[in-house]
Formats: structure tokens, sequence, C-alpha cells
């Protein structure tokens, strides 16, 4: 029998409800039929935004929601999103898919998608083929109100009052689609661009993030921070906020990735075994910027992750439309339990990508939506939103193929503002379940709900309810605490009170 130990007395880090964040681009039908479809169009919608989808993102509470892009923020002018819809101009996305972009979906919409969500803002403003003076009218016209020529214009488009940016990334991988930009070079850059990122509102500053590495390219993080240092002794008062990072799976690697639904059980392990990297990839980072920032002021913000496969048959190659299986639910489950355990540094996390993009919580389909098993994973997780981190481990064993060992569990354990402890388990064996003793001191009463099913399962437009969540009860209270048996493939939640 497994042993999970949890010591109330023992709080570590808050868990910033932003570690639940999600990621938008303009991407194929992640803005576009996913998530705005115009205020004209048959489907039920609010100023344009989809009602079911963005009833759907409020249930699992989106904190966050990054936006424009990904690779498209660095090719994105921001004028040609605002004004009258007739008169924006029409692009191609060179990125995804060379399909028109008519730019319909600009600021404004997308403040109003983030006040119809409840959530915050985070702008990725465009380094890579902007200027200093675009990103600087961009801030101006979003965030000041006052007397000023971006103000005078952004009331003339309707919205006299000024919006909140919580978050400004300045550029996106500009060590590749950003720019193909060496370390000190984009590291020069960010100081000079982020110098006009301007705090209009000094009671709502903005966070400022600047581009970090590409998976484990430790290279990145030491010369982007040592340039960034160089000179600069008080540059954490509004200089840098967070250092970001980005992390793909793919099972079967970068030309290849891989099927989204057919796998076996070798590539099943393979694909939690690639996603158990994140871990390490955060430790080795972390230790470099605690060179730099060892109190962790900066905050690591890993805005772009999740499962990337083969694009589903039928569909356009760069629009990057997969489905969701349960292997995507522990995937899903294990990450969020490694962004807890690592909240000291990791303040932010935006999954890729929020509607019909890589490894979505909801895919559409004209009118009809479907919630993901990702989905489901983020509703039982979102307990955890800005409680804090208590010190908990679990017994483990190897298990796996011969080249893919993993451990059979993993978990995360917080206590909220109202001493609720809520205690998330992933089982990642294929097949098999396990006993689990949970030491914890005298409690009044447990509540649970668990998210299980055959590895492949998922929901379909035609079978939207295949993997749900479902109440779970297969728990006794012990003499220590209480024990429970968690099944094969699965992800519970417990909330002890």
């Amino acid at each position: 029998m497994a042993r999970l130990k949890i010591n109330k007395q023992k709080k570590l880090s808050k868990i910033n409800a932003e570690i639940y964040g999600h990621f938008s681009e303009h991407l194929g039908r992640c803005i576009y039929e996913g998530i705005y479809v115009g205020e004209n169009s048959p489907i039920p919608n609010v100023n344009g935004m989809r009602c079911d989808v963005v009833e759907a993102l409020k249930h699992i509470k989106v904190p966050v929601l990054r936006w424009p892009g990904g690779c498209f923020a660095d090719e994105y002018h921001w004028k040609d999103g605002i004004g009258a819809k007739e008169n924006r101009k029409k692009i191609i996305n060179t990125h995804w898919g060379g399909v028109v972009e008519d730019n319909s979906f600009g600021t404004h919409e997308y403040f109003e998608l983030c006040k119809q969500l409840g959530c915050k803002t985070y702008v990725n403003g465009n380094l890579g083929s902007g200027t200093v003076q675009e990103m600087s009218e961009w801030v101006e016209y979003m965030t000041f109100e006052g007397v000023s020529p971006m103000a005078q214009l952004r009331t003339e488009n309707g919205s006299e009052k000024a919006w909140t940016v919580d978050y400004f990334g300045v550029g996106n991988e500009n060590w590749g689609c950003g720019g193909n930009m060496n370390p000190d070079f984009y590291a020069n850059e960010y100081r000079r661009y982020q110098t006009y990122v301007r705090n209009y509102n000094s009671e709502k500053p903005i966070s400022k993030i600047c581009c970090g590495a590409n998976v484990d390219d430790y290279e990145w993080t030491e010369e982007v921070l040592k340039t960034c240092f160089n000179h600069s002794p008080a540059f954490l008062h509004g200089f840098m906020d967070g250092l970001s990072l980005h992390y793909y799976v793919h099972p079967e690697g970068w030309e290849i990735k891989g099927s989204a639904t057919d796998f076996d059980k070798e590539t099943f392990y393979k694909t939690l075994y690639k996603a158990l990297f994140i871990e390490t990839l955060i430790k080795n980072h972390g230790l470099i910027m605690d060179k730099y920032d060892p109190e962790k002021k900066i905050g690591m913000i890993v805005d772009e992750w999740g499962t990337w496969y083969t694009v589903e048959e039928g569909t356009n190659p760069g629009f990057l439309y997969q489905q969701n299986t349960m292997r995507d639910a522990l995937v899903a489950g294990l990450s969020l339990n490694i962004f807890n355990k690592h909240s000291d540094r990791v303040k932010m996390a935006n999954l890729a990508q929020i509607v019909n993009v890589l490894q979505a919580v909801i895919l559409t389909e004209g009118d009809k939506m479907v919630k993901t098993p990702t989905y489901h994973v983020f509703d039982l997780y979102k307990h955890h939103q800005d409680a804090v981190l208590l010190d908990s481990s679990i017994d483990t064993e190897e298990i796996g193929t011969y080249e893919w060992k993993i451990p059979n569990l993993t978990e995360s354990v917080s206590i909220n503002k109202n001493g609720v402890i809520n205690i998330t388990v992933t089982n990642l064996s294929a097949d098999k379940s396990y006993e689990i003793n949970t030491e914890i001191d005298e409690y009044e009463n447990i509540s649970a709900q668990i998210l299980t099913n055959e590895m492949h399962a998922m929901n379909t437009f035609e079978k939207p309810d295949t993997v749900e969540i479902k109440e779970f009860n297969n728990f006794e209270k012990t003499q220590t605490g209480f024990k429970f048996n968690i099944p094969a493939c699965s992800v519970v939640h417990f909330a002890v009170k």
C-alpha cells in the first residue's frame, strides 16, 4: 500500500491562480469559430463571443488568457484590429495555414472576452517585426486614461474607459519565429522595448514578461539574464517580472509527433515520460534564475505547454486541430501537480491552446461544443487556485515499458482560505489500480470526485460525455487519516474539511 503523507502545519508557497491560465492565438479555429463567431451569427453569442464556450470556461475559473500569440504576435500590428470592422485590414496568416485574417477580433474584442470570462489579461507585444513606437502606443491605447492621441483614438473606437493590462509579453519565441535572435541580442532589445511599456496607472502596474527559453536551452536563460542584469542593479523594480518557458510533448519527436488517438501502451508511457520532463526543466532553469534572482521575485512563466500531435486527418495542417483522450488528461494532471509543487518559482502557466488547437479544453464544430478530458482535469484542479501549497509526499513505484519508466503516482496538496485541504492525485498506470493510505491530522468530512476511463477514451460530438467527472466514494476513514483505491488511468480530487 502506498503512503500519502500530508503535513498541515508546513505551509509552503502560494499557488497563483494564474498557474491555471490559458493561451489563445490567431491560429486555426481557436479564435474564429471557437471563441468568436461575430455578432450576427446564429450561434448564441454576446457581442460576438459564443455563450456556450464562455460559460464553460467561466465554470473552470479561467484566471488569465494570453493573446494574440504565439508566433502570430510577432507579426501582429495592433492598429489592423481596431476601428470599424469593414475597414480593418485583411492579411495572410503566414504562420498558420496561409488563410486570410480579417482582424475582426482585435484589441477591443479581446478585452470584451476577458470581461465576460472575468479573467486577467496577458497581451503579447510585437518585438520581432514591430517597432518600439508601435508597442509603446499600444500600451498607451490600452491603459492611458487622459488626454493623448492614443486615448482619443480608443475613445473614437468606442471605449472611453481604459483597460487593465495585467501582463505584457515583450516578444515571443524570439529565439525562433520571433526573429531568430541570439540571446544577448534579444536581451538588449528587451531592455529597450520594455522601457516604453509605461505604467500609466500606478495602482495597476503592468507585469512585464521577458522571452525565455525553448525547452532545455539553458544558454538562452543564462545569457538573457546576464545581459539584462548588466548595469541594471534596480532592474527588479518594474524591469522584469517574469521569464517565459515553452515546452511541448511530442511522443514521436518534432517531425512525426504521433497520433492523438491511435497509440499503443508503449507510446502512452512515452508520452507521460516526456511530460514529466517539465519538472527537470523547471529545476534547471530555476537554478540559473536563482543565481540572478535568489529571492524569486521573477516568476517562471510557462506560457506554452501541452501535448502536440499530428493533426486530425482531413484538417488543415496549419490549424493544429487534434483530439483529446484520457492520456491528455493525465498529462494535464501530472503537469499541474508539478507546477503546484514549484509554485515558489512558477507563477503562471498557460495551456496551449484554449479551444480547437493542440491540447484544447474545448472543441467546437458549428453550433456543437465538447468538453475534453483535459477540461475536466482543470475543473478538478481549480480548487488549488490561490491556495497555499502544503508539504506532502507519496510513495511511488516504477512502471512503464523497458525504455520509458515513470512513477506510478503524482500528487499535490493545498489549503485554501477557508481551511479546506485539496488533494489531487494521478494514477499514471494504464491498467493497474493502487491502494493509498493517506496520513493527515483529524478532519470532519471528505468529498471526492474522479475522472477515469480507458487510456484511449475521448469525448466526441456524437458522444460528448464518454469521459466525465463522477463522484468518488471508494475511500474509508482510518486511525491516521483515510485510505482509498485509485483506479488505473485516473485523476482524483479530495476536499478535506
